[in-house]
């Protein structure tokens, strides 16, 4: 959809200020004659609402902050709830009902809001246990049941506790782990261009040299795109889930209307209020620490999110924004092959880093795509 901005009229207008007033977010009246206006008191709203979802703060209405808002609109009991194959359900009330089958220790995956086959069968598994009809429909004997249960189960962060458990399981070598490489646009969508310098070609060459360097130590790299094509974000998360990639790690650069805005920023997937990836935290934490020590780059930090890329995949997933290509600093680095090298060595040393679990690490920038081929190689089997 063509995003809705500031200064627009018509019923989506209307549509978006109905949903953001019953969300609390606009409490000024609407304007007088009753025309619907994108004005300026619902541009506030907006940009508040997203950045209470973990959304990008634009103001504006696109596709991501559209379907968000109207999954917002969800209560958990206004509906019946089921998994569908060919329009999964998604909605607040989907990641309610999710949230609480995983406080009560049903593995219903990634609270995403999308009711899947794994929400589905974890219902089911609720539902048998409970003594009821397991056909993985939440209607309203099932959510009475889920009620009742309510004072008696809280809490205990689930999710997080099976993501550390699967991080830890795996041990520390990195030979035989299946990472997915995402270089960010392509083909036809160049994304941040400033002159002949473009976002996608950069990031193909970025994501080449790192799946060199994984692939020389073991593990199996996957790119999400080829040089020629552009596929959404749904497509690359799919690519990833259908991999069964133990990581998912998207390369981007980013732009500003400033010249000064610059540095680097790392996503993972979490709503801001509680439900978060903690082993994509963990990850986005390693990468800030280890490409601005290497770099010398400003570290703007990692952030929670919700964007399609990280509450799609089911593995731990990480976009990197390396650098502002509208920053002549950050864009003469960029440009420079020697830097590149440099931030693919950075990246595989924060996933090595993530796989130690703190065991025989190094100081922060001291350890090389040497030291860490010798220890893959003498490591035991």
């Amino acid at each position: 959809m063509q995003p809705v901005r500031r200064g627009d009229v018509g019923p989506a207008v209307a549509e978006i200020r109905s949903i953001v007033r019953s969300l609390g977010f606009l409490t000024q009246p609407d304007p007088p004659g009753g025309l619907a206006v994108f004005d300026s008191s619902l541009e506030h709203a907006v940009r508040a609402f997203q950045q209470h979802r973990g959304l990008l703060v634009d103001g504006m209405v696109g596709s991501g902050t559209y379907r968000v808002l109207r999954d917002a609109r969800w209560k958990l009991g206004d509906r019946m709830l089921t998994y569908q194959v060919s329009m999964p359900m998604t909605g607040d009330d989907v990641l309610a009902l999710q949230e609480r089958l995983l406080e009560l220790g049903y593995d219903a995956g990634r609270p995403d809001a999308l009711f899947g086959p794994q929400t589905e069968l974890a219902l089911r598994g609720f539902q048998r246990d409970y003594g009821m009809t397991s056909d993985g429909i939440c209607g309203p004997s099932t959510l009475r049941a889920l009620r009742q249960l309510a004072p008696k189960v809280r809490g205990g962060r689930p999710v997080l506790l099976r993501e550390q458990e699967r991080v830890r399981n795996a041990g520390p070598r990195l030979r035989g782990k299946r990472i997915v490489i995402d270089p960010g646009h392509g083909w036809n969508q160049p994304g941040a261009t400033v002159g002949s310098v473009c976002e996608a070609d950069l990031m193909w060459d970025l994501a080449r040299r790192l799946e060199g360097r994984m692939v020389a130590t073991g593990m199996e790299a996957l790119l999400s795109r080829n040089e020629r094509s552009c596929p959404d974000d749904a497509t690359r998360a799919r690519f990833a889930n259908d991999a069964r990639a133990d990581l998912f790690l998207s390369l981007h650069v980013d732009k500003n209307s400033s010249p000064l805005a610059q540095g680097i920023a790392s996503f993972h997937f979490g709503t801001g209020t509680g439900t978060s990836s903690t082993v994509g935290e963990a990850l986005a934490g390693f990468i800030q620490r280890e490409l601005t020590v290497r770099t010398g780059m400003l570290n703007c930090s990692a952030h929670p999110k919700t964007w399609e890329i990280l509450r799609l995949t089911r593995m731990p997933a990480v976009r990197v924004e390396v650098g502002y290509l509208t920053n002549p600093g950050d864009r003469a680095r960029l440009l420079d092959p020697g830097f590149r090298d440099v931030v693919a060595e950075g990246l595989l040393i924060a996933v090595k880093r993530l796989y130690l679990l703190g065991e025989n690490d190094q100081p922060t920038g001291t350890f090389t795509f040497s030291d860490l081929l010798r220890r893959e190689l003498t490591a035991p089997v």
